[in-house]
């Protein structure tokens, strides 16, 4: 049994000294031709290699026996490892002892630099000729654009309104600034850094819209304001409770003179997407007032009476005509509306309103109409039998009805109203380039 053992690790051991030496000789035929002449032809073969690339003056070359050995300096490692690739392409090489370290000397970092620097700049210079060439286009296209953009026709003709046609100026300006780009880089050969300047001119573009989201806003309500024109300059308008007269609308915002003399400076985004009440684009308009009557008179008198006046007017219309119903039951009075109609372009609301309230209570005081005021009822416990009676109530003259006063018309010329329109084509005149509305355009809605 032992000498069985025996006999098979004796025949094992070769074997497995054999296998072992397999895994330590490298892969491949090796020549068993061995000479200082082969060693040489290596050597020489490299190093005549290495003279027509850059980078590796410094490296020095030696083979012994099929093994090259590399020594010396390079700028950086990235190129000291390139060197094994290139000397295991020459044959009869068996393997490759790669000594070369990066260099830390700074003349030899910088020549390289400097020489790059050179062929750069003289690369340029011979550029020269084909770069004037190319900003000649880009500058020509770019001046036959902005000399178009800045003619009067027929941006006049072709737009609404001259804030529109400004805006058309605008786009193509910057269309022969993109057509004059392209032409340049076509000429110049680098068309494809035309999508990465338009791909960052979008991202800015979409940073900054963000970022001025209101001003942008405002500026598209003012083109479509422009456009639609819902009041004219001096036009007595209300847009979200502000009442005042038209003075202008910019870029940016509507201007109002509101009656105390305020300006009111309401944006175009809020005006476009606001209520508008335009009292003055209908000439005819209607003037209303209450008057509170004593329960105890004759209603239906009352209400004829107060047409016959209101209609009796020169300031109002005959069509449509004066009008008053009971408007409802208060505390102590019976609340009745009066109205009549005034052609605004001649006759002022606000006198026409205050003649027409002091015609009527007249003629109501002159009927015996009462206009009570207010009267409350108080409960008093009965007095003790020893207090005194109440003093007897003294007799009041009875109101003598008020003399009449003629019924005058309206003057627009001394009124309230007539100075705030001079007010505002006053302040009109100094601004009148920075407005965007016209007293001709008709409204479209």
């Amino acid at each position: 049994m032992t000498r069985l053992a025996l006999c098979l690790f004796l025949c094992l051991t070769p074997l497995n000294a054999l296998h072992a030496q397999d895994q330590s000789q490298p892969s491949g035929a090796i020549s068993v031709e061995d000479s200082a002449t082969r060693d040489a032809a290596i050597a020489t073969r490299i190093r005549a290699i290495l003279a027509e690339l850059e980078g590796y003056e410094d490296v020095t070359v030696s083979a012994s026996s099929g093994i090259v050995t590399l020594r010396g300096t390079t700028l950086d490692m990235a190129t000291a490892t390139r060197l094994n690739d290139l000397a295991a392409r020459v044959e009869g090489v068996v393997a490759i002892e790669n000594e070369v370290t990066e260099t830390t000397d700074v003349g030899a970092r910088l020549d390289p630099m400097v020489e790059r620097l050179k062929n750069r700049a003289l690369a340029a210079y011979n550029y020269l000729p084909i770069l004037a060439v190319a900003f000649v286009a880009f500058l020509a296209i770019f001046l036959l654009g902005l000399f178009i953009s800045r003619r009067r026709q027929p941006w006049n003709r072709l737009a609404p309104n001259p804030f529109i046609a400004n805006i058309y100026r605008q786009i193509l300006v910057l269309l022969s600034l993109i057509a004059g780009l392209v032409m340049a880089l076509d000429i110049l050969g680098a068309t494809a850094l035309l999508s990465t300047i338009l791909g960052a001119a979008g991202i800015i573009g979409l940073a900054i819209g963000f970022a001025v989201k209101d001003t942008v806003e405002n500026f598209i309500a003012s083109v479509l304001l422009s456009i639609r024109q819902p009041f004219r300059p001096n036009d007595v308008v209300e847009i979200e409770g502000d009442l005042g007269n038209v003075i202008r609308m910019t870029s940016r915002a509507t201007i109002l003179l509101s009656p105390d003399g305020n300006h009111i400076r309401i944006p175009n985004a809020t005006v476009f997407k606001s209520r508008i009440v335009n009292y003055t684009r209908n000439d005819q308009r209607r003037l209303t007032f209450t008057l509170g009557i004593d329960p105890a008179a004759d209603l239906a008198r009352a209400r004829e009476l107060a047409v016959e006046i209101v209609s009796a007017q020169p300031f109002t219309l005959t069509t449509p005509g004066a009008s008053a119903w009971i408007e409802e039951v208060g505390d102590s009075t019976i609340n009745m509306t009066v109205a009549g109609w005034i052609d605004q372009k001649s006759t002022s609301l606000l006198l026409a309103k205050g003649e027409a309230i002091r015609l009527v209570t007249a003629a109501f005081t002159a009927e015996g109409i009462g206009l009570p005021e207010p009267t409350y009822r108080l409960l008093m416990p009965s007095p003790p039998e020893d207090m005194p009676s109440a003093m007897p109530e003294p007799e009041r003259a009875a109101p003598k009805p008020p003399e009449t006063a003629p019924q005058e018309a309206a003057d627009t010329a001394a009124d309230a109203e007539q100075a705030i329109e001079n007010l505002v084509e006053t302040e009109r005149e100094s601004l009148i380039e920075d407005d965007l509305l016209s007293r001709d355009a008709a409204a479209q809605e």
